[in-house]
């Protein structure tokens, strides 16, 4: 292509990557139903976990967490439960059928799991840092 043709393409291009910039809110899409909920408000992490018939959501995901940084678990369940946090010392966070929220901290860097024995499920993995 001559230098000519490519001097009229160029303003085509610019007017086009423009027109697809304006029509983008340059927001994230939704998450779909039924995944891990989590935000950072101030000092603390918040994130959902949903036991539904046996299984819960998130199952074994990642939450990057500071050390000594609250974590604001708000748990939705069919029926009462525990989870086990094998941080050290070891935590235990009991919950009863229904939706209730729990806030627990980890001291030390590292990967900390949150699991539940019955039924055997890891729910979360705490990235320490």
């Amino acid at each position: 292509m001559s230098g000519r043709g490519l001097a009229r393409l160029v303003p085509l291009a610019l007017v086009l990557a423009l027109g697809l910039t304006a029509c983008s809110d340059g927001g994230e899409a939704d998450p779909p139903a039924g995944t891990q909920t989590s935000a950072t408000e101030g000092d603390s992490v918040a994130v959902t976990v949903t036991r539904e018939g046996g299984t819960f959501t998130p199952n074994g995901e990642r939450v990057e967490l500071g050390v000594d940084q609250t974590l604001v678990l708000t748990i939705t369940a069919d029926e009462a439960g525990e989870f086990h946090v094998h941080s050290t010392p070891e935590q235990e966070i009991a919950y009863e059928a229904g939706t209730s929220e729990h806030e627990i901290t980890i001291d030390r860097p590292g990967v900390v799991e949150v699991e539940s024995h019955e039924p055997a499920s890891i729910v979360l993995q705490l990235e320490v840092r």
